[in-house]
Protein backbone atom coordinates (compact mmCIF):
# COMPACT_ATOMS: atom_id res chain seq x y z
CA UNK A 1 0.00 0.00 0.00
CA UNK A 2 1.28 3.27 -1.11
CA UNK A 3 2.14 5.87 1.68
CA UNK A 4 -0.29 8.65 -0.05
CA UNK A 5 -3.22 6.20 -0.17
CA UNK A 6 -2.63 5.30 3.74
CA UNK A 7 -2.64 8.63 4.98
CA UNK A 8 -5.60 9.50 2.56
CA UNK A 9 -7.91 6.43 4.05
CA UNK A 10 -6.71 7.91 7.57
CA UNK A 11 -7.80 11.31 7.05
CA UNK A 12 -11.13 10.08 5.28
CA UNK A 13 -11.95 7.40 8.92
CA UNK A 14 -10.97 10.02 10.58
CA UNK A 15 -13.08 13.14 8.98
CA UNK A 16 -15.87 10.67 9.13
CA UNK A 17 -15.43 9.95 12.90
CA UNK A 18 -15.26 13.88 13.58
CA UNK A 19 -18.53 13.69 11.56
CA UNK A 20 -19.92 10.98 13.55
CA UNK A 21 -19.05 12.37 16.96
CA UNK A 22 -20.67 16.30 15.81
CA UNK A 23 -23.84 14.35 14.31
CA UNK A 24 -24.22 12.68 17.88
CA UNK A 25 -23.50 15.92 19.95
CA UNK A 26 -25.71 18.25 17.92
CA UNK A 27 -28.66 15.13 17.92
CA UNK A 28 -28.20 15.51 13.39
CA UNK A 29 -28.54 11.86 12.64
CA UNK A 30 -28.17 12.78 8.71
CA UNK A 31 -24.59 14.05 9.45
CA UNK A 32 -23.68 11.25 12.01
CA UNK A 33 -24.90 8.69 9.31
CA UNK A 34 -22.79 10.45 6.77
CA UNK A 35 -19.56 10.25 9.36
CA UNK A 36 -20.27 6.17 9.32
CA UNK A 37 -20.06 5.98 5.67
CA UNK A 38 -17.35 8.01 5.40
CA UNK A 39 -15.44 5.21 7.69
CA UNK A 40 -17.13 2.62 6.23
CA UNK A 41 -15.54 3.90 2.78
CA UNK A 42 -12.51 4.15 4.29
CA UNK A 43 -12.03 1.22 6.05
CA UNK A 44 -12.55 -0.63 2.36
CA UNK A 45 -10.45 1.46 0.43
CA UNK A 46 -7.82 0.02 3.23
CA UNK A 47 -9.03 -2.84 2.54
CA UNK A 48 -8.35 -3.31 -1.31
CA UNK A 49 -5.22 -1.82 -0.83
CA UNK A 50 -4.11 -4.07 1.22
CA UNK A 51 -4.86 -6.92 -1.28
CA UNK A 52 -3.56 -5.39 -4.23
CA UNK A 53 -0.21 -5.50 -2.21
CA UNK A 54 -0.78 -8.99 -1.19
CA UNK A 55 -0.77 -9.78 -4.76
CA UNK A 56 2.16 -7.97 -5.65
CA UNK A 57 4.33 -10.09 -3.43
Amino acid sequence: MGYDEKIGNATENTAGKVKEGVGRATDNESLEAEGRNDQASANLKQAGEKIKDAFKS
